[in-house]
């Protein structure tokens, strides 16, 4: 059981790779990244409505009028952390903001397991963690000394950068407490996608309203891979996954590994320049980023 979960999270991580390759694509072709954005999460809230049908789990809505409504917004997590990107990158840089992301991610999952917020069973701290997440920590940033370019260290984006990577375990966590009001996975990766698109939506009619930089014009759709459209499917996959692996093995293991995940697809495609990205040079601190990164995952689990 354990290690299905342990699996699932690493390659839902990778997915997000292609998810980025993905979107990248879809927001050259609409012009738009906001707006690019939108369209894959309702593409996922599509193909998960469709999923919670074929699989008898649509009666589940029913259940939303006796759940807190807490419970049922995790999605906003989603809008938080595209807006807060698209804030970031050109003021520190992508590789500064990757890197603090990443960090806020570890210290709320961290958080989540020691504390057992939000209904996450209690991992009491002990050696196995802590060695494990200062490796986790130690490899986000060497991930980030591994990048090329230098930033901005203002601490009013860098806190911004940790609450956009701490929302991402909390989104998960949240929707484990709707999966166990409802006991519907589907349905709930669904309600998520749906909140998520309303709220992304939202973001970027607010972009809209006062600047040109959000409009779309869909020019390039016709020049688009069919792939460019999968950025949906890599997302719910992802997000599904999250919130069913971290009542199992912990916050910490499941945001480690679908870090991981991602950092170690991201290398091929850095280095084979697929999804049409352009070509990168792998360095040596980036990699054992990757490396400390897994380390401590396998801390935290064999400690």
């Amino acid at each position: 059981m354990l290690s299905t979960f342990v699996l699932l999270s690493f390659a839902a991580g990778a997915l997000l790779t292609l998810q980025a390759g993905a979107n990248a694509q879809l927001a050259r072709a609409l012009g738009s990244p906001l707006v690019a954005t939108t369209v894959q999460l309702f593409v996922g809230a599509v193909l998960l409505m469709l999923v919670t049908a074929l699989s008898g789990q649509l009666a589940a809505f029913t259940g939303l009028a006796g759940v807190p409504l807490w419970h049922a917004v995790g999605g906003t997590a989603s809008a938080f952390f595209v807006a807060s990107t698209i804030v970031l990158y050109p003021r520190i840089g992508a590789v500064t903001a990757v890197g603090f992301i990443i960090s806020g991610q570890m210290l709320a999952s961290l958080a989540l397991d020691i504390f057992g917020l939000f209904g996450i069973p209690v991992h009491g701290l002990n050696a196995g963690m802590a060695v494990g997440v200062v490796l986790m920590l130690a490899g986000a940033a060497a991930i980030v000394r591994g990048g090329a370019g230098q930033a901005s260290f203002k601490p009013g984006w860098l806190l911004l950068a940790l609450a956009g990577g701490a929302v991402l375990p909390l989104q998960g966590a949240v929707n484990s407490l709707l999966r166990a009001d409802l006991g519907a996975p589907m349905a709930v990766g669904a309600i998520s996608f749906i909140v998520a698109t309303i709220a992304m939506f939202a973001v970027a009619f607010a972009v809209r309203l006062f600047s040109a930089a959000g409009a779309a014009t869909g020019e390039g759709l016709a020049n688009m891979p069919w792939w460019g459209w999968l950025g949906g499917f890599a997302g719910a996959a992802y997000v599904t996954t999250v919130f069913s692996s971290i009542p199992v093995i912990g916050a910490s293991a499941t945001i480690g590994l679908t870090v991981a995940g991602q950092q170690i697809a991201s290398l091929f495609v850095d280095q084979f320049g697929f999804f049409r990205l352009p070509k990168r040079e792998i360095s040596a601190a980036r990699l054992a980023g990757v490396a400390l990164l897994l380390g401590g995952v396998l801390a935290i689990q064999l400690w």
